[in-house]
């Protein structure tokens, strides 16, 4: 799961990036709250988590690890790009799919959070 969560987290760095170049090209920023959480929810925060995993294989073996896994990287493409389409089109009914986007995420990082806080130890 480690080495799978870094590979994750540089398609983000790229998508993020990409998205920043656009946005100066095109002298637009509209999509910076998009641009943001990709770089930090994704490229940053996957690449510490797959970085803690591979050193502490211990903390990448278990429930919370696995569900942590699927909530951050099913919640945050929701977020994103439902926030990507609020931005865009003010249409407001995409408001939904953000809210519904960042809870899947940011349940999978408390599952993280505890997972770090009950299962790494001193040694191991």
């Amino acid at each position: 799961m480690a080495i799978r969560l870094i590979k994750i987290s540089v398609v983000y760095f790229a998508i993020g990036v990409l998205l920043g170049y656009y946005m100066s090209v095109v002298h637009s920023y509209d999509l910076a709250g998009v641009h943001v959480h990709v770089n930090l929810l994704g490229w940053a925060a996957l690449m510490l988590v797959g970085i803690l995993y591979h050193i502490f294989p211990n903390l990448a073996h278990n429930g919370m690890a696995k569900a942590h896994f699927w909530l951050h990287n099913i919640g945050l493409p929701v977020m994103m790009i439902s926030l990507s389409l609020l931005l865009t089109t003010e249409k407001s009914a995409y408001t939904a799919g953000v809210a519904t986007g960042a809870t899947l995420t940011v349940l999978g990082i408390l599952l993280f959070v505890v997972n770090v806080l009950t299962n790494l130890k001193a040694g191991k």
